[in-house]
This record gives structure tokens, C-alpha cells and sequence, in this order.
């Protein structure tokens, strides 16, 4: 997945840094991005270029990224994937794409609470959403993005986006 990313990379939602990492170790200019305190510190100690912010606040160079991930269910960021695939394509610069993780056919997309827990603790609940691969033209379209291509890989399922 990462192969097809085009420099430089936004990582959306980048939790501890493992894409973000992966791409830098291949000399491919990339950033991070977490709303999480805890996620944006463990992805500086490991080395990981990101910053703590909403994907929804100001980033760094809007406008000009060349990829931007939408990996591990972040689709789902803040319980409305049509405002954060156009987030995403607002972020782009001409010609860029968004390499998504979505869930199999046959599979809704739907909006839902959430929260994390952990053994002893869990988070407020938040908004979250998914998004089934068949939902996805749609959704793209809506959003000012073509889905070029879907595919399955590890039982895992994935589109490339590019802005029109």
C-alpha cells in the first residue's frame, strides 16, 4: 500500500507513528498527524515527523500533499467520512491521491459512537464511522474523488482516491 503512496505523505490519524516511520525509512517525505496526546508521543519517541493536531485544524502545507492515509479505519475520523475524504482532498495538491482502508462488500457504511477501552479505563465516547468498499463510489464522488482502483489484500480491503 505504502508503494503506491506519492511524495510527500500525510499521515491521517497516525497513531504511533508505523506508516509514517515505514515511508521516512524509505526516503519518502512524510508527516503524521493525531489528535491524541499519547499516540503523538509515542510516535516521536520513535522517531516519527508528526504533529498534534485534528485533522480538521490548519496543517502544514495545505494544498500540497501529494498522498494522504486514510489507513487502519480512519475513514472513520469524527463520524463523517463525506467532510473528511473532502478534508482530504482539500489537502492534496493537483493530481494527489488518498490510499483508504475500507471494510469488505457487502458491508454498510455507518456512522456510530465509539470509545476505547483498556483494562482499567476507556475514553469518552466519540464519534466514528465505516465505510463498506460498495458505499465508496458514492462517497468519493460526493467528496470531489475518483476511486481508481480497490482491492483485497490480507483479507484486508483498500482504494486508491485521486482528486478530479
Amino acid at each position: 500500500m505504502l508503494a503506491l503512496a506519492t511524495a510527500p505523505v500525510l499521515d491521517i490519524g497516525c497513531g504511533p507513528g508505523r506508516h509514517t516511520i515505514a515511508l521516512a525509512r524509505r526516503g519518502v517525505p512524510s508527516l503524521g498527524v493525531d489528535s491524541s496526546p499519547a499516540a503523538v508521543a509515542a510516535a516521536r519517541a520513535r522517531g516519527a515527523a508528526v504533529v498534534h493536531r485534528s485533522v480538521f485544524d490548519r496543517l502544514p502545507a495545505e494544498g500540497s500533499w501529494g498522498s494522504a492515509l486514510l489507513l487502519d479505519g480512519n475513514v472513520g475520523i469524527g463520524g463523517d467520512p463525506l467532510r473528511l475524504l473532502e478534508r482530504a482532498r482539500d489537502l492534496l495538491r493537483s493530481g494527489g491521491r488518498t490510499l483508504v482502508e475500507v471494510d469488505a462488500p457487502g458491508q454498510p457504511t455507518e456512522r456510530l459512537s465509539v470509545r476505547a477501552e483498556v483494562p482499567g479505563t476507556s475514553t469518552e465516547w466519540f464519534p466514528w464511522a465505516r465505510v463498506g468498499v460498495d458505499g465508496l463510489p458514492r462517497l468519493a464522488g460526493d467528496a470531489g474523488l475518483s476511486v481508481v482502483a480497490t482491492w483485497c489484500d490480507g483479507g484486508r480491503w483498500f482504494a486508491r482516491l485521486d482528486a478530479l
